[in-house]
This record gives structure tokens, C-alpha cells and sequence, in this order.
């Protein structure tokens, strides 16, 4: 596979592959089989809904904001730290994790959040990949922008990228 756009050649491939998995395992756990939602008994349904649309709040602002570089057809011409971006460095993919983040603490299911661990590790990988692309490409910029933002968590007390 190929490089397209400074993503990882097996990037959308292997999101497919884990998003098809992981919902497989959630309805399995979740509606059918109920192997790992015993914790569900202990927390009551309101408080994991309320959580959980908290969550896909942050999930879908997240995503939009990234999508602004993201579906974009020209480059931007820069290192972008505007919206989302001016607090994590990956917020379509953060937004993508606090979805099944979501849909986990939903039905509590362990099974499903074995699943997010390993979602978690590929999305890092990836990312990893596609920052040592973005570092050849705008240097000091990026790497600047890099130790002013969080990957995953805002930084606290950094104040916004320049």
C-alpha cells in the first residue's frame, strides 16, 4: 500500500478492520452473549447515559473540528493549531476513540474495552507514523507545535501553540 496524504498506507484499512471488530464484540457482549457487562449491575443505566452523552458530546465536536483540515483538498500551508487542534495534535482520531469509549461505558462492557485497549495502540501507532511525516514536512513548526500540545490530553498550562 501507498502513502496517500501524509496518512498511514494501512490507516483507513485497519480502522475499518477494528471498527467492524469491536462492534462485533460490543453487540455480542452487550446484547447476546453478556459475558463481561457485569458491572453494568453496579452502575446505575441514568449515570452511564448521562456519561456517555457526555462523551459523544466531546466525541463529535472533536471530529468536526477536525474535519476542517481533514476535508479540506488543498494543503493547508502550515501547521493548523486552530479549533481542536490548538489542544490535541490527533482530534478526529481522539474523537473516534471517546466514540467507542462511549458505546463501552453504555452497556459496561469489559469485552468491548479489551477491544478499545487495542483500538488505542493502532490509533497511536498511526499516529506516530503520520507526526514523523509531519516533522519532515514543516520542521520547527511542527516540532514546535508538538511540544506545546498534547497527543492525546491537553496540556495544562501550555497555553495555545503559536
Amino acid at each position: 500500500m501507498k502513502e496517500r496524504n501524509g496518512e498511514h498506507p494501512f490507516g483507513d484499512t485497519g480502522q475499518m478492520i477494528l471498527f467492524v471488530l469491536f462492534m462485533i464484540v460490543w453487540v455480542a457482549d452487550s446484547f447476546w452473549l453478556e459475558i463481561s457487562t457485569f458491572p453494568a449491575a453496579s452502575i446505575p443505566l441514568f449515570i452511564r447515559v448521562i456519561i456517555a452523552v457526555v462523551v459523544l458530546i466531546i466525541a463529535l465536536m472533536l471530529a468536526k473540528s477536525g474535519h476542517v483540515v481533514a476535508g479540506k483538498e488543498n494543503d493547508p500551508g502550515g501547521v493548523v493549531s486552530s479549533g481542536a487542534f490548538g489542544y490535541v495534535r490527533h482530534p478526529l482520531y481522539l474523537g473516534s476513540l471517546l466514540f467507542y469509549v462511549c458505546l463501552t461505558v453504555f452497556t459496561a462492557s469489559l469485552l468491548s474495552l479489551g477491544v478499545l485497549v487495542l483500538i488505542f495502540v493502532f490509533y497511536d501507532y498511526i499516529a506516530r507514523y503520520e507526526e514523523k511525516l509531519l516533522v519532515s514536512r514543516y520542521g520547527d513548526e511542527y516540532s514546535r507545535y508538538k511540544r506545546n500540545t498534547g497527543k492525546w490530553v491537553p496540556k495544562v498550562g501550555k497555553g495555545k501553540p503559536a
